[in-house]
This record gives structure tokens, sequence and C-alpha cells, in this order.
């Protein structure tokens, strides 16, 4: 049996960035999905759209209805959307609170994925596992762990996403 097809949703973080030698920056330029899908030797069904590059801590609450208004007319009823760490919690809350009906996860990357020691290929490929099995709903899921959205946050001390407690 052909599995689903998965809708992908890129919006840039850390998951995307590029680091310039002579600047000393990171910037954006094109999402990485498609060389980490290739690199990962991806044979699921997918659907890669680009909706923005930008970092997480300059995310709009207009961003957020607009990765909200892609999930819900998006075909498919299993996506994966690439975000950066820090604003991740608050763009789940939003899908949390207005999709019941398909199973999204949200992942990204503490390091850049072109930097090589990245979590970036391991958090995709986690994420792309989660939205097969998991039940409608929307999660975070990084480092090999999975949250659900109402229950989740980043550790800034240290580098991690935990259970939010209660």
């Amino acid at each position: 049996m052909e599995p689903q097809r998965i809708r992908i949703l890129a919006t840039g973080g850390t998951f995307d960035k590029e680091y310039d030698e002579i600047a000393g920056e990171l910037y954006f330029k094109d999402s990485h999905i498609p060389d980490m899908l290739r690199l990962g030797r991806c044979r699921l069904p997918v659907e890669v759209r680009t909706l923005m590059m930008i970092d997480s801590l300059r995310m709009t609450d207009a961003d957020r209805q607009l990765i909200l208004e892609h999930c819900v007319r998006a075909e498919e009823r299993r996506i994966v959307v690439t975000h950066g760490t820090d604003s991740m919690e608050l763009t789940a809350a939003v899908l949390g609170k207005s999709i019941a009906d398909k199973t999204i996860v949200l992942t990204g990357a503490m390091v850049p994925y072109t930097f090589g020691s990245s979590d970036g290929l391991f958090n995709l490929g986690t994420a792309l596992a989660f939205v097969q099995t998991l039940p409608p709903g929307v999660y975070v899921a990084m480092n090999g762990r999975c949250f659900p959205w109402d229950s989740v946050r980043k550790n800034r001390e240290r580098g991690i996403f935990e259970e939010a407690p209660c």
C-alpha cells in the first residue's frame, strides 16, 4: 500500500540558514529540504512548499496566520512544518487551537544544516516518521522526542525541547 502524500511547509529558521564567511553572518537563500530528502534517501511521496525564509524571532502573527491558512487548505492530511526553534511553540499553539482533523508536526534545528553537525536531518526524518504514525493533532518533534502542541517548551538554558510543566 502506497503511503499518503505528505505536505512539507518550509518557513526558514536555523534549519535553512547559510553562513556568509566574508560578512560572518547567517542569512537565507533557498530551503535545504529537497537536498535533505535526497541525502536521507526519502522515498515518501512529499510536496514541498516554501512559505517564507525568516528567523522565527522575526515571525509575526500574520506569518503564523499564513502557515495556518496553508495547513487548512492543504489537500494532505499529514503536514510537516519546518520552523525556527525560538518561537516554534507559539506557531504550534496557533495551529493546535484551530486544526483537529490533520496530523501536523513542527520541527527545526538548533544548528544550521550547512554546518555539517546539524540536528536538522535527524529532526526532519523523525518528523516524517511521526507525521505518518500519530493521530490527528499538532505536535512538536525535536531530537527524537515528540510533544503535543499544548505541553511543550524550549528550554533555552539546556538547548532542548521538553514537556512543559502543567
